[in-house]
């Protein structure tokens, strides 16, 4: 399904039901700011592991600490 035949229905759900299909939706989310801190072991470890296959495989090109900052800085 697309959202564009899902939102009509979920429009027409009772208030209620709709606050909690957003609060599952919104929850399904991973936050992309959460820090490594909040993270257990396993998870980064996991993590980690999950990031160098991507670079291994190819589907992902790393870039050097410099060019990371010169991108954040807008340098590029």
């Amino acid at each position: 399904m697309k959202v564009d035949e899902i939102a009509p229905e979920a429009l027409k759900l009772p208030l209620q039901e709709r606050l909690q299909l957003a609060i599952s939706l919104w929850e399904s989310i991973e936050d992309p700011y959460r820090l490594a801190a909040d993270r257990s072991d396993e998870e980064a470890i996991a993590l980690a592991l999950a990031r160098d296959a991507e670079i291994e495989s190819g589907k992902v090109k790393a870039i050097s600490h410099s060019d990371l900052m010169q991108r954040l800085r807008g340098d590029d």
